[in-house]
């Protein structure tokens, strides 16, 4: 962003110099707000424009020594999204063998994923070997690759609620498995498996907690050392 197109100000006691508009913040705030997971989507397809649009956002995303890890396989053919399905399920019966009483029927009781629905699937990697960026801030914290990749993924997330989508992360699989089946290179890493489209209903709070799963806490911890 260039000096003139940086965003307007009020006086200089309202807001510091780049500061957006209180307006814009009260956006921002309820875009955050409504950044749901979401595991119910209508099977409606998406306009391929806005998840250009969206995906996009990626590259805006702040990466390690520059280094861009991400990776995106878009999941289109029955074969390899009828794997990924079958890799949730079984994983899924796993995680529920886990639990026992209340908390197994509560867990059975989840939807913990939109894979059967979601007109659109991604699988989003690491590339840990990547030499982009030259293994600047890679080389104390190889893992920094990985969370770029995360901070890239929050970006696109917010570009879809913001496009009416919404995105859902499934994170009950095996991802040794999914990368065999997906034929992945191996240097790559799993960081998720999503399923994008328009959600059947809009929420400011997590379904897990609206569930009785898991409640948030009330604010949030900061320690001083």
């Amino acid at each position: 962003m260039g000096s003139r197109d940086l965003p307007p100000l009020g006086t200089k006691s309202e807001a510091p110099d780049g500061a957006f508009p209180e307006a814009f913040r009260t956006q921002l705030d309820l875009l955050m707000q409504m950044r749901r997971d979401v595991r119910r989507f209508r099977r409606d397809p998406v306009d391929e424009a806005v998840l250009a649009r969206c995906l996009n956002a990626i590259q805006l995303a702040p990466s390690v020594g520059l280094s861009e890890p991400w990776r995106i396989l878009r999941i289109d053919s029955d074969a390899a999204r009828d794997a990924a399905l079958k890799n949730f399920e079984q994983a899924n019966a796993e995680a529920l063998a886990g639990y026992s009483g209340e908390r197994a029927t509560r867990y059975a009781d989840l939807k913990l994923s939109g894979m059967r629905e979601a007109p659109v699937q991604l699988a989003i990697y690491c590339d840990d070997d990547t030499a982009q960026g030259h293994g600047l801030g890679a080389a104390t914290m190889p893992e920094m690759r990985r969370y770029s990749v995360v901070t890239a993924i929050t970006l696109f997330w917010l570009a879809l609620r913001a496009e009416g989508l919404g995105l859902g992360w499934v994170s009950v699989l095996d991802p040794d498995r999914l990368s065999r089946d997906l034929q992945v290179p191996t240097g790559w890493h799993l960081i998720g498996y999503f399923c994008i489209g328009l959600p059947e209903e809009l929420h400011d709070s997590p379904e897990l907690e609206r569930l009785g799963w898991e409640s948030r806490q009330n604010s949030l911890s900061i320690e001083t050392r």
